[in-house]
């Protein structure tokens, strides 16, 4: 499992048995110590309960969410900025067969998936998935800073640094 499949994954509503494939995902996605922040969710989102969970991934990412997991939301709101990068990501996105999950193609889980397969991504996405992924910290941060979500947000920069346009 490639790094990005596995952070889509991590991304994803928890669900009985979603831990186990969130352990044996990250010891495929990677063997170097830079991935701490990705060690440090697994390690919090260990520590709850399903439920809980359950909950956080709600309370966090889903409605009203303290961190919106949308890159084009999180610079332009809704905007027509926002509706044409989603344009020309849902266009990428489907002529590379990517799997949107039932979410919109500025969501983090089918930008992952994206970035998995895409041989040379969006220059646009390039540009903007850093600064959304500051802002989604930023948020978290200053809403709940004990949220295991913060250190995801990390560790998908983390990801991030070797594309083209990372800032």
């Amino acid at each position: 499992m490639s790094i990005y499949t596995f952070l889509a994954e991590a991304f994803s509503y928890p669900f009985p048995g979603h831990l186990e494939i969130l352990n044996v995902g990250f010891m495929e996605a990677h063997n170097d110590s830079k991935y701490k922040a990705l060690e440090r969710f697994l390690n919090e989102f260990a520590s709850l309960s399903l439920a809980e969970r359950e909950e956080l991934y709600t309370r966090t990412l889903d409605l009203n969410p303290l961190a919106a997991p949308y890159v084009g939301y999180q610079l332009w709101r809704e905007n027509y900025k926002r509706g044409a990068f989603m344009a020309e990501l849902n266009h990428e996105m489907n002529a590379l067969g990517i799997e949107k999950a039932g979410e919109l193609p500025d969501h983090l889980i089918p930008i992952l998936r994206y970035l998995d397969v895409a041989p040379n991504p969006l220059p646009d996405l390039l540009e903007a998935l850093p600064k959304a992924l500051k802002k989604m910290r930023k948020e978290l941060k200053k809403a709940e800073p004990q949220n295991p979500y913060r250190y995801l947000l990390a560790a998908i920069d983390q990801a991030c640094e070797a594309l083209p346009a990372h800032n």
